[in-house]
C-alpha cells in the first residue's frame, strides 16, 4: 500500500489526483510500532491533490463527508457515481463487470454488494443522487454540491476551457434539475436527449 512519501513521490512524478477517496485508500499503518501515514493523508494535507468521492450515501457514513469537505472544498473534491449496471433496476442479482466474465453481485439497501457481503461492490444511483446526498448528509451549499459535479471534474480532466460551466462559447451540454434535484432535461451538445417534464414537475 502507498505510503505519505509514496505519493510525494509520485507527485513530484505527476501524480495529482486520487480516485474513489477512502474506498481502497491506505491509511495509517504501523511498521516496527510507528506510526506511517498513507494515501489519504496525503490528500487531506496536499493541496496539489484533487480527490473523487463516492456519494451515494453507502460508500462513505455523513461523518467522512463532511470531513473531506471541510477539509478538501468543492474545488478539489469531485462526485463520483460509480455506478455499475444495476442502476436504475429493481434489487437483485446483477454482474460487475462484463457479462461472460463479471463477478456475480447482489443489489439490496441501495447498493451493490459481493454475495458474501464482505465489501461493497459498485453504486447504483445517478449524479443528481449524489447532489442531494452532499447537500443533505453533509451540509454542503448546492452550489458547491453542483461544482464538484461539473466544473470540478472538468478542472481535473483538463477539459474546463470547454466544459462544466454555463458560458458563451462553452459545450452546450446541460442537466436542468427541479427543485427537488430531479432530472428535467438532459441536453448534449444543444440537443435534448432526455425529457423527463412529463414525469417530474420542474417546480417540484
Amino acid at each position: 500500500k502507498a505510503t505519505y512519501d509514496t505519493v510525494l513521490e509520485a507527485l513530484d512524478n505527476g501524480y495529482t489526483h486520487i480516485t474513489h477517496f477512502y474506498s481502497c485508500t491506505s491509511t495509517v499503518t504501523r511498521e516496527r510500532g510507528f506510526r506511517i501515514a498513507g494515501a489519504l493523508e496525503a490528500g487531506f494535507l496536499d493541496d496539489d491533490i484533487t480527490i473523487e468521492i463516492i456519494a451515494d450515501g453507502k460508500h462513505l457514513p455523513p461523518p467522512l463527508l463532511k470531513l473531506i469537505y471541510k477539509s478538501k472544498g468543492s474545488n478539489r473534491t469531485a462526485l463520483v457515481s460509480d455506478s455499475m449496471r444495476a442502476m436504475g433496476m429493481p434489487e437483485g442479482d446483477s454482474i460487475l463487470g462484463g457479462l461472460r466474465d463479471g463477478q456475480k453481485v447482489i443489489v439490496e439497501d441501495g447498493v451493490a454488494a459481493y454475495p458474501d457481503h464482505s465489501s461493497l461492490a459498485g453504486s447504483v444511483v445517478g449524479g443528481n443522487q449524489l447532489i442531494r446526498n452532499v447537500v443533505n448528509l453533509a451540509d454542503v451549499p448546492l452550489l458547491h454540491a453542483v461544482r464538484m459535479m461539473s466544473k470540478t471534474p472538468a478542472s481535473i480532466l483538463g477539459i474546463a476551457d470547454h466544459k462544466g460551466t454555463l458560458a458563451p462559447g462553452m459545450d452546450a451540454d446541460v442537466t436542468v434539475l427541479n427543485n427537488d434535484l430531479d432530472v428535467i432535461l438532459t441536453i448534449v451538445g444543444g440537443r435534448i436527449v432526455y425529457d423527463g417534464r412529463r414525469t417530474h414537475s420542474l417546480h417540484s
